[in-house]
C-alpha cells in the first residue's frame, strides 16, 4: 500500500476554515435602459392610448361628434404626454444612467411643446363641438363650459402648463433665475394633477372600469417614482453619507477643485464621468442644486468636483469652508465607460469639460496607445489639472495633446484634417466629448467629416 503522507498539526482545521470562506460576489452592473428603448416604450404608450380611445369611439357624421370625438383624442394624448414628461424627470437610475441626463432634458423640453399643442387642440375642439351642439357662438360657448367646475379646475391647470413652458423657452429660459425658473416648474405638478381630476371625470376614463384602472395605475406609478426618486432617495443618501467639504483647491484662474468626504461613499456607485447635483449647506447656496461631474474616481471615500466661476453661486462655492455639509444626489449620466465600443478611444474636452474626461483617462481601461486625450483652451493658462494629466499620460503611456488658440484664429485645431494629422485611424475609435456648447457642437460636425461614425461620438450636453 502506498505510504500515508505525515499529517501537519493543525492542516486539516486550516483547510476546514478555506473551504468556509465566502465567496466573493462581483456586483451587478447597474440596469440601464436604451435610448432605443425609451422611444420605443412612449410610442407603444401612445398607440395604446389611442387604442383605448378607438375602442370607445361612436362613428358619427355630425359635426359636433366629430369635434368632441378629436377632443377625447387630444386629450387622452396630452395626459399621457403629461404622465411622460413627469417619468422623463424622475430620475429613474436606469433611465438616467443609460439614456443620459442631457438627452432625457432634450427630450422633455421637445415633448413639452407636443403637450401644450395637444392641449390647446384639445381645448379648441372641445368648445367647437359644445359650440355647434349648443347651436351658440364660441364667446358664449367658453363662458358656458367655465361654469362647470371641472372645466375651470382644467384650464387652470393648463394655464400652469403653459407658464412652464413660456418660462422653460430658450430666449426667455437664460434671462430667468435659476430658482424662479424653478418654482415656476413645481406648478407642473399642480397642473398634472387638475388635469388628471379633468380626466378622472371624462367619458373616456370613468366610461369603463378597466380604462378607470389602468389609468389610474399609470399616474399611481409615476407618482411613486418621482416621490422615490426625488425626495426618499437624497433623503437616505444625505442619512447614510453625511458628506462634508474636506478642502478647497485652487486649479487656475477662476477655477477649484473642492473635495467631499462622506461615509461608505462606494455605495454610491458612481463611475467616471457621471455627476451629481450638489447642495452645499450654507447661507446662499443651499437652496440651489448645482450639477457638476467628479473630477476624480471615488477613492478613499472621497469625491471631488472642478468648478469654474462662472455666476453668482460658483463664484461663492470657492469660498466654501472645510466642514461644510453637502447633499449630492446622484450619481447621473450616461458618458461613461459602459458606452465604449472600440479598443482605441479618444477623449476630447474643452474648457472646464476637462472634468469627466480627467476621470475616464484616469480609469479607462486600456494598454500604451490606446487612450488619446485633446485638450481644446484658449491658452496655457486655462488648462486645468494639467499636472494631473501629464502623470495620467506618463503613468499609462497615453497621448495628450494640447490645443492651444483662440476660436476666432485662423487655424482650427479641430479642423478635420487638423484631427487626422494628430491621430491618423482617427475612424478606428470611439470619441468622448465634452466642452462649450459651439465647441462640441463644431468638434462633433469636425469628427464626423473626419470619418468617425455619428454613433460612436459620446457627449452630454446641456442645451435644448
Amino acid at each position: 500500500m502506498p505510504e500515508e503522507a505525515p499529517r501537519v498539526p493543525g492542516a486539516g482545521r486550516r483547510r476546514t476554515r478555506r473551504t468556509r470562506e465566502a465567496p466573493r460576489v462581483t456586483p451587478a452592473p447597474p440596469l440601464r435602459i436604451s435610448p432605443r428603448t425609451l422611444h420605443t416604450g412612449i410610442v407603444d404608450g401612445a398607440l395604446g392610448v389611442t387604442a383605448m380611445w378607438a375602442v370607445q369611439a361612436e362613428p358619427s357624421a355630425r359635426l359636433d361628434v366629430l369635434f368632441a370625438t378629436g377632443a377625447h383624442l387630444t386629450g387622452l394624448l396630452a395626459g399621457y404626454g403629461i404622465l411622460v414628461m413627469l417619468f422623463l424627470m424622475a430620475r429613474v437610475p436606469a433611465v438616467e444612467h443609460g439614456v443620459g441626463a442631457d438627452r432625457l432634458a432634450r427630450t422633455h423640453a421637445l415633448g413639452g411643446r407636443y403637450v401644450l399643442s395637444l392641449c390647446a387642440a384639445h381645448a379648441v375642439l372641445a368648445l367647437c363641438g359644445y359650440a355647434a351642439h349648443a347651436d351658440t357662438d364660441l364667446l358664449h360657448a367658453a363662458l358656458d363650459l367655465l361654469g362647470y367646475p371641472g372645466l375651470a379646475a382644467a384650464t387652470i391647470g393648463t394655464a400652469l402648463l403653459a407658464a412652464v413652458g413660456v418660462t422653460s423657452a430658450r430666449a426667455l429660459r437664460r434671462r430667468v433665475r435659476h430658482e424662479t425658473w424653478r418654482a415656476v416648474h413645481l406648478l407642473t405638478y399642480l397642473g398634472a394633477a387638475l388635469a388628471f381630476a379633468h380626466q378622472l371625470a371624462g367619458p373616456d376614463i370613468a366610461g369603463g372600469v378597466l380604462s378607470l384602472g389602468l389609468w389610474s395605475l399609470l399616474h399611481a406609478t409615476v407618482a411613486v417614482l418621482l416621490v422615490w426618486y426625488r425626495v426618499v432617495v437624497p433623503v437616505r443618501q444625505a442619512l447614510r453619507h453625511s458628506l462634508r467639504v474636506i478642502g478647497v483647491h485652487d486649479e487656475g484662474p477662476g477655477v477649484v477643485s473642492v473635495v467631499v468626504q462622506g461615509i461608505g461613499v462606494d455605495a454610491l456607485r458612481a463611475e467616471p464621468g457621471q455627476f451629481f447635483r450638489w447642495r452645499f449647506l450654507r447661507r446662499r447656496l443651499w437652496h440651489t442644486a448645482l450639477p457638476f461631474s467628479l473630477s476624480a474616481p471615488v477613492r478613499d471615500d472621497t469625491l471631488r468636483i472642478t468648478v469654474k466661476a462662472a455666476g453668482d453661486h460658483t463664484r461663492r462655492i470657492r469660498r466654501l469652508r472645510p466642514g461644510t455639509r453637502v447633499l449630492a444626489t446622484g450619481p447621473f449620466g450616461a458618458l461613461t465607460a459602459h458606452r465604449r465600443t472600440r479598443r482605441k478611444v479618444l477623449l476630447l474636452a474643452g474648457g472646464v469639460g476637462i472634468t469627466p474626461m480627467r476621470a475616464l483617462f484616469e480609469t479607462l481601461p486600456g494598454g500604451p496607445g490606446d487612450l488619446t486625450l485633446l485638450y481644446r483652451a484658449a491658452d496655457a493658462e486655462q488648462l486645468v489639472l494639467k499636472e494631473e494629466l501629464e502623470a495620467i499620460a506618463r503613468r499609462r503611456q497615453a497621448g495628450l495633446h494640447y490645443l492651444l488658440g483662440r476660436s476666432d484664429a485662423s487655424f482650427d485645431p479641430l479642423a478635420p484634417q487638423a484631427l487626422r494629422n494628430l491621430i491618423p485611424d482617427l475612424a478606428d475609435h470611439d470619441v468622448y466629448l465634452c466642452g462649450p456648447p459651439g465647441m462640441a457642437a463644431a468638434a462633433t460636425t469636425a469628427l464626423v467629416r473626419a470619418g468617425v461614425p455619428e454613433d460612436r461620438i459620446h457627449a452630454e450636453c446641456f442645451t435644448f
